[in-house]
């Protein structure tokens, strides 16, 4: 007999340690093209910029939201062919781990675990704004969690 409250999703690993991935949802989108329809006689490759970040919000003792946020803006020189923000939330649940285990595990294998969904979003949104095909390229967040965290160390 199985448990119902229990995500399939979940991982217990032998130390006691608990994964689970309860939910992933679009928690906020927004796409603009401030300049149309002038912004589509324009037919030069735009210069396109992402910026990410991630927030953790403790729901309660070892269930966390995670929501990491993509921001694409394309230009065309000063001018702004579009602009996408997605909001790519997740429900988790850490248990049982070290503080800087959890810690990375909320900084960089949720956001990891995320990112695939908000990528197609973006490519999505993009494409139905009839401009050409977006693919962000992958990202690594382990690399980016650890250089965040030695970013805080110094300065400390």
């Amino acid at each position: 007999m199985t448990d119902k409250t229990t995500p399939e999703n979940q991982t217990t690993d032998t130390n006691g340690t608990q994964f689970a991935i309860h939910r992933a949802y679009l928690k906020d989108v927004s796409f603009e093209t401030p300049n149309s329809p002038a912004v589509f006689q324009n037919n030069q490759k735009p210069d396109i910029n992402l910026q990410l970040s991630t927030d953790i919000n403790t729901l309660s003792e070892d269930l966390y939201e995670v929501v990491l946020t993509l921001t694409v803006t394309a230009k065309h020189g000063e001018q702004n062919a579009f602009l996408v923000e997605v909001q790519q939330a997740g429900i988790f649940t850490v248990k049982g781990f070290e503080q800087a285990q959890a810690s990375e595990m909320l900084g960089a294998y949720c956001p990891n675990t995320l990112y695939p969904f908000a990528r197609e979003v973006v490519a999505s949104l993009v494409t139905r704004g009839t401009f050409p095909q977006l693919l962000l390229s992958p990202i690594n967040f382990d690399m980016l969690y650890q250089e965040q965290m030695a970013n805080q160390e110094t300065i400390q």
